[in-house]
């Protein structure tokens, strides 16, 4: 293949390209609500518009609550196909995002076609991969950029997407409900909405090369380089065990709630909106770790987010009314994303530029239990007629995770400020 040749400072398209004003890269605020698209785009539309279009399609009688249940497992197979993948990979990440936007379009559009269950576990399975991809990717290219323009705490208004998404994918199925749409119907809105959102944060992904962005501060690349180390530790097992405990402690409330609620409490009309009720929670509680310095130790802020979602996901079994399922709701989602954010920061800090690397295996280990829940609540279902058993132990697992996070404290305590000893290290 013959090598191109530059064109001659004379050839007119040479004179073009040098008239035309460079493109300005963007700057950090538009980065981070980049991001936040993204991931509401991919995390709230392409996983999470199946939980409240769920109910939809059982009612349609397209699907029984197994099936149901079966389109979930396989999605969170995906997710931990993609996961893993990430851990193997070294791709262009601003190309990853916009292939997992483009994807995402497509196999939401899938589910609004003909095929039935062969054809749309096959697109919830390559959903869970695109979505896993395009969050690590969407969140280890935001971080990077915001760290190099110097504002790294606007990286949790990044995980505000999802809760964003599934705020907006809830109050829109739950209209799509009082206006008798069926469920295909669902799925073509929410593909026409993916396809606005993503044209427009489709400039922002690209290379800081190509859009004529500073080069960072001198000696700022060997910081970082020493700020972590790839290291498959004790530490990072920990961390990495940790949050697969998250995985399979959210996802029962994550893939039934509407279900869950309509079980409950038949007829009521708040059914349908303890979904929005936990999205919202999602991103309010993305917003607030925005406010949460960096001087933090993120394993401190785990536990107690850990915590949190456990006392809201057991609140659902002890108190299943309309007030405990939006108290639920709400507690359940407001440290879904926090913890996320909390969580990879944490990567950061231990693997500094190898990051994305250590976020694949943990969102591998994420995926796991993800795998894991579904399956256990439809069988606990079939048991006892009702999820309280499959809540509580999704509840138990939030609490050993926030049990993990403190004994971590403990077993590796993080130098005070002003030692040398790791730069940028948490205190509080």
């Amino acid at each position: 293949m013959p090598i191109p040749r530059p064109l001659e400072p004379e050839h007119p398209a040479a004179r073009v390209a040098a008239a035309a004003p460079p493109r300005r890269a963007a700057g950090p605020l538009a980065v981070a609500l980049a991001g936040l698209v993204s991931l509401a785009v991919v995390m709230g539309i392409g996983r999470f518009a199946f939980t409240p279009l769920l109910p939809m399609m059982l009612h349609d009688g397209i699907v029984t609550l197994d099936q149901g249940g079966w389109l979930a497992t396989v999605n969170y197979i995906g997710y931990f196909v993609g996961a893993a993948v990430c851990m193997f990979i070294r791709p262009d990440a601003a190309r990853m995002v916009r292939w997992g936007l483009v994807a995402t379009v497509l196999l939401t559009l899938g589910m609004a076609l003909p095929g039935g269950m062969p054809a749309w576990s096959l697109w919830r399975a390559a959903a869970g991969v695109v979505s896993a991809v395009a969050m690590v990717y969407t969140a280890a290219w935001c971080l990077q950029r915001l760290a190099e323009l110097g504002r790294p705490e606007l990286g949790g208004l990044i995980f505000c997407g999802p809760g964003v998404g599934i705020v907006v994918t809830g109050l829109g199925a739950s209209g799509m409900v009082g206006a008798g749409w069926h469920a295909d119907h669902g799925w073509l809105a929410f593909t026409a909405l993916a396809v606005v959102l993503a044209a427009a944060v489709w400039r922002i992904f690209v290379a800081p090369a190509a859009v004529g962005a500073a080069a960072p501060p001198a000696g700022a690349a060997d910081a970082e380089a020493a700020a972590g180390t790839a290291r498959l530790d004790a530490q990072t097992c920990a961390l990495t065990l940790a949050y697969g405990l998250a995985g399979f402690g959210y996802i029962i409330t994550a893939t039934f709630l509407p279900v869950i609620a309509r079980q409950a409490l038949p007829g009521t009309v708040w059914a349908d909106l303890f979904w929005p009720i936990f999205g919202a929670g999602v991103a309010v509680g993305a917003l607030l770790a925005t406010r949460v310095g960096m001087a933090h130790d993120n394993r401190k802020l785990l536990a107690l987010l850990y915590g949190m979602q456990a006392l809201g996901v057991a609140i659902a079994v002890v108190l299943p009314s309309v007030p405990g399922f939006a108290a639920s709701s709400l507690l359940a989602g407001l440290p879904f994303t926090a913890l996320v954010a909390f969580a990879m920061r944490e990567a950061r800090r231990l693997w500094g530029p190898q990051a994305p690397r250590l976020m694949g295996l943990m969102t591998a280990s994420y995926g796991l239990g993800q795998i894991a829940g579904p399956p256990l609540a439809t069988a606990l279902v079939a048991r006892s007629g009702g999820f309280a058993g499959s809540l509580a132990c999704a509840a138990a697992a939030l609490a050993l995770g926030a049990l993990v996070f403190a004994w971590m404290r403990r077993a590796w305590p993080l130098p005070a400020a002003g030692t040398g000893l790791s730069p940028g290290a948490q205190v509080r």
